[in-house]
């Protein structure tokens, strides 16, 4: 996708700080992107439901609702990309952002063109994502169903964040191949980023387990392989 594929697509930058939505607009603009911008959480969300679009730039720290209740506001109705930022770099704080279903976690302060890049690789690998969804996977009473993006367990079609969703599908598109974690942040994630930690993939492990294994200290499907990584158990 070059420069000029992204020209007309919509990106909402949401951040308390005037100076931050005037720089990273400026950039995204240049890139091709329309921008719309909002200062606080519930304008936000009000321009997140009108105007649907197709990535959002959401600050942590907001007034009203925070960046986290809005990411979990949007992850309950829409897969759209949303990057978010924050003055809080620790790995807690990044790994709970993923784990509520962010695409990227960009600590402050940064370079606004970092971030326009960050916003194209997202983009890029959304929309890739969306055009070629694969083909769907069937295993003992467990679909996956990436044109849908659907995990139906049982007659049950499970709640997944956009990524719990790419790892699964990732892990169960190989059966019986081990993983290590940096093969799956190269796979799922994209490890270039700096941000990228190990302990992402094992709380996304985690919390898989708790939504497809019937007992999840007993996993029979994503097992883990000590020393090595991780498995898919079709």
């Amino acid at each position: 996708m070059s420069l000029s594929e992204f020209n007309g697509r919509s990106v909402l930058v949401v951040d308390d700080e005037p100076m931050v939505r005037e720089v990273v607009s400026a950039y995204l603009i240049r890139d091709g992107f329309k921008v719309t911008v909002a200062g606080d959480g519930s304008n936000a969300l009000e321009l997140i439901e009108a105007e649907d679009p197709d990535l959002i730039v959401l600050d942590v720290m907001l007034p009203g609702s925070d960046g986290l209740s809005i990411l979990t506001a949007v992850r309950e109705r829409r897969d759209t990309p949303v990057i978010l930022l924050s003055a809080r770099g620790d790995e807690s704080d990044r790994v709970l952002g993923l784990e509520l279903g962010a695409d990227d976690y960009v600590v402050k302060p940064f370079s606004p063109r970092e971030l326009a890049t960050r916003a194209r690789t997202v983009l890029k690998r959304a929309t890739s994502e969306s055009r070629h969804g694969g083909q769907s996977l069937e295993f003992d009473g467990l679909s996956i169903d990436p044109a849908l993006r659907e995990v139906n367990l049982g007659g049950t079609i499970l709640d997944l964040p956009p990524k719990e969703f790419d790892l699964l599908y990732f892990m169960a598109c190989s059966p019986r191949q081990v993983f290590s974690r940096g093969q799956i942040l190269d796979h799922v994630w994209d490890s270039s980023t700096d941000w990228q930690d190990p302990s992402t993939v094992t709380v996304h492990i985690r919390r898989l387990r708790q939504k497809i294994e019937t007992d999840p200290h007993s996993p029979q499907r994503l097992l883990t392989v000590w020393g090595v990584g991780y498995r898919f158990e079709p």
